[in-house]
């Protein structure tokens, strides 16, 4: 089966196309949503399904087919992930326009942390806000955690069913998730994708008492505060850079003080994530680190992990490599891993057991015919 997988950024998309689960076709553009979905549409064959990567999916437990109802669903959800919704709706539309005879598939970012235990879920506010469950932590980045699952337990030669690990992914976006039994226990992001550590462009977790303090004295609105929080904050916010975590290290190396001052702070409230995604667990099978400041920025990730001698961790001396790795050294409590992230093979997996449903459907239909004419 050929899978055309999309997966919008906040100013990117990148495309993939994966067949019987290998990717056999990979191309990203920085700009230019219109015509970069035109070129991946055309660039490959006719896929059997298009995939594409949804932040935000709200309830949805599982990747599902998009229709015009599930459209209008999901676009209610644009102001709880802003930066990337809205990219991932007009995806979806246009490529609908473009293959109106292909499936179109909507996998979900939240989808993975949907079965959350409660105490997880549960943000201590009055009972009339809550008893709807709408206003509860989602979690974000699933699809990048599921696969880091998989790839853990492959390297670790273990059932994902029996292990227990604190996956961090490591982006523009940053996030940190204990998972124990291939479930998502506790995740740092929550109602929205600005929760959890510092960011490029995002804040993280804030007071809400200072947030409310800037909003009385300043006389700022919801907008501008928004604004604010999602793209003036993090990395780029303290440094007065773009917030990518290269150019805050060249310029602290450079002797910028903001910039050193930012990379503290992001090395800092990572540990911290990590610390407390650890005691939501029994044990700690391994620490897992994937995205691409995993990927392309490994002092930072050294850095971080030499921080949790508490935990039991080790690191050895720094490799740079692109193969999923170790980076542990003797005598540490758990691997520390490095893991490339490939939501592109969860985007395919998520189509194809949604067409694989479909097929059930039509099988059990007809077999339904069959018995009535019977």
């Amino acid at each position: 089966m050929r899978i055309l997988t999309l997966n919008p950024g906040s100013s990117s998309l990148k495309a993939a196309v994966v067949h019987d689960g290998a990717a056999v076709g990979w191309a990203a553009w920085q700009s230019g949503l219109s015509g970069a979905v035109l070129d991946a549409v055309e660039r490959w064959p006719v896929p059997d399904a298009v995939a594409v990567r949804f932040v935000h999916g709200g309830t949805q437990k599982a990747p599902v087919l998009v229709t015009d109802r599930l459209l209008a669903h999901l676009d209610r959800l644009v102001p709880l992930a802003p930066i990337h919704q809205p990219l991932s709706l007009e995806v979806a539309k246009q490529v609908r326009t473009l293959l109106p005879e292909v499936p179109v598939v909507a996998c979900f970012d939240t989808a993975f942390h949907a079965g959350l235990p409660d105490p997880a879920a549960h943000y201590p506010l009055p009972r009339e806000w809550t008893r709807q469950n709408r206003l509860r932590r989602y979690g974000f980045h699933g699809l990048s955690v599921q696969y880091a699952v998989h790839r853990t337990a492959e390297l670790l030669r273990r059932p994902a069913e029996k292990l227990q690990l604190v996956c961090a992914h490591v982006g523009a976006g940053v996030s940190v998730t204990a998972v124990r039994g291939g479930r998502s226990v506790d995740t740092s992001m929550g109602f929205t994708p600005l929760e959890g550590p510092a960011m490029a462009t995002r804040s993280g977790s804030i007071d809400p008492g200072l947030l409310l303090h800037v909003m009385k004295t300043a006389q700022m609105g919801p907008d501008e505060l928004a604004d604010a929080l999602c793209l003036r904050s993090g990395l780029a916010g303290m440094s007065g850079t773009s917030g990518d975590l290269g150019e805050v290290r060249t310029a602290a190396a450079g002797g910028s003080a903001d910039a050193a001052l930012a990379v503290a702070v992001y090395v800092h409230r990572l540990r911290r994530e990590i610390g407390a995604a650890a005691v939501s667990l029994d044990r700690l099978d391994a620490l897992v680190f994937t995205g691409g400041v995993a990927e392309y920025q490994p002092e930072t990730v050294a850095e971080v992990a030499r921080g949790l001698g508490v935990l039991g961790l080790r690191v050895g001396p720094l490799m740079r490599s692109g193969a999923d790795r170790a980076i542990s050294a003797d005598g540490s409590a758990a691997p520390v891993l490095v893991i490339r992230a490939r939501e592109d093979l969860e985007l395919a997996r998520g189509a194809e057991a949604v067409l694989a449903d479909l097929g059930n459907e039509v099988h059990r239909a007809r077999a339904a015919d069959r018995s009535e004419v019977r």
